[in-house]
């Protein structure tokens, strides 16, 4: 194991800095929700939007809560199911983990650059594959510099964010012309579309509660300000997707019209096209707050394996001066940069395979962790005692057994794959062990 040089410095993260990190990584701002609308209906979405969040993003809080404040360790929910349920369980948290985020992190490059070439047309071909690289390399540098860093970045690139969509539901709910509920879902749609493509839409939306655990050495009194990092922005992360969604149905209507990138024709239709151009800036900045806290938060896990031995140990080397891991960040960033001619797609319907995979373990640690290590000092524990707990354990299983049974071809294909992958390079570590 490489330790940490003693002439770095690593500067620690306050609470403002994680909870506008932790918004960034879990939610960002309402894009990317628009082809829910079109898939199971404006209806449907919007009680996605209200519900799915008691059945994921808050038991997953609340667990992630309570082991951050008994563990608050580097590699977080990896090294919690590791302690849990032992090696290899815990090497598939962390593999799914760190593989998954390929799936995305250069699809946030391409999305940037597909906003950008709505000012510059002549974006095209290797000039769009540079732009995203380009993009990859400036988060890379921004992430050696290390979590203060990426939390003051987040935290610019939010409150601009935020300013054009808080403009747009004013002024949408002031000219409400159209019941945002009707239809509830669009006719002669396939039912798996409905609730299985749609709802693996909001379960993408509403994942990673519990990916800033990954970090928890890097953060001032990471016990304290977890709880509370998470008690803002769950709240702040639904009102976030339900009230744009909720306010330009209500206002430009065009439901069967809505898919990535409407928000911004929405803001043009219900405030005209400077509200429309300042939508546009937000949603292309978005794509770079989610690949800053992308790159955050995912790299942390392959330092973390190297460090116990499944991955190559100069993983774990640090910056001299930022005392970041700064190789396992170039690593994933090259990785990022190599698929970054992706676009979203059915990407997220193979991600949410892996996301669930990683969640449901993430969930069941804390039960087992309560059974074999009562004895941990929890600064905050799960309330509701045993209900309390089952609720957070049943609520992400049964939800994510529903949203796989209703994938489709290319996500049940796509995922079984990327999921069996995890077990087969575990034995092969084991073998050349």
């Amino acid at each position: 194991m490489t330790t940490q040089p003693k002439s770095s410095a690593l500067q620690k993260a306050s609470l403002f800095y994680l909870v506008f990190v932790m918004f960034s990584y879990t939610t960002g701002g309402p894009f990317g929700l628009e082809d829910m609308v079109t898939t199971s209906g404006p209806g449907m979405t919007l009680i996605y939007l209200l519900v799915l969040p008691f059945f994921w993003c808050i038991p997953v809080s609340l667990v992630s809560a309570e082991l951050t404040t008994a563990m608050p360790v580097e590699g977080g929910f990896y090294r919690w199911t590791r302690a849990a349920f032992g090696d290899f369980w815990g090497f598939l948290a962390g593999w799914w983990n760190w593989s998954a985020s390929f799936l995305l992190g250069g699809a946030y490059a391409v999305l940037f650059t597909d906003y950008l070439v709505y000012y510059f047309p002549g974006i095209t071909g290797w000039k769009h594959y540079l732009v995203s690289v380009g993009l990859i390399a400036v988060i890379t540098w921004i992430n050696v510099r290390g979590i203060q860093m990426v939390g003051k970045i987040a935290t610019a690139l939010e409150i601009f964010i935020f300013v054009p969509v808080i403009t747009m539901v004013v002024i949408a709910f002031v000219h409400w012309h159209h019941n945002p509920f009707a239809p509830l879902i669009p006719p002669h749609q396939p039912t798996f579309k409905i609730f299985g493509v749609g709802l693996a839409l909001g379960l993408w939306l509403y994942s990673g509660y519990e990916q800033l655990s990954t970090v928890a050495e890097e953060v001032e009194n990471p016990q304290r300000a977890y709880p509370r990092a998470l008690a803002m922005v769950v709240p702040l992360s639904i009102a976030a997707y339900f009230l744009p969604t909720l306010a330009g149905l209500a206002s430009a209507g065009n439901w069967e019209s809505w898919h990535t990138g409407f928000f911004s024709e929405a803001a043009n239709m219900i405030g005209g096209s400077w509200l429309g151009t300042w939508m546009t800036l937000a949603a292309m900045l978005g794509n770079v707050a989610l690949l800053n806290s992308t790159v955050l938060t995912t790299t942390r896990m392959p330092f973390a394996m190297a460090e116990d031995g499944y991955l190559p140990a100069a993983l774990t080397r640090k910056h001299s001066r930022y005392g970041t891991p700064w190789l396992a960040i170039i690593v994933s960033a090259i990785i990022y940069g190599l698929l970054a001619w992706q676009s979203l797609g059915q990407l997220i319907s193979v991600y949410i395979w892996l996301r669930s995979a990683t969640t449901v373990l993430t969930v069941l640690s804390a039960w087992k962790l309560r059974r074999t290590r009562p004895e941990m000092p929890r600064a905050f524990a799960i309330p509701g005692g045993t209900m309390g707990l089952l609720y957070v354990v049943a609520a992400p299983v049964v939800m994510a057994l529903v949203a796989l049974l209703g994938s489709d071809r290319f996500a049940l294909i796509g995922g079984a794959i990327a999921m069996v992958l995890g077990p087969m390079v575990y034995g092969i570590i084991a073998f050349s062990r």
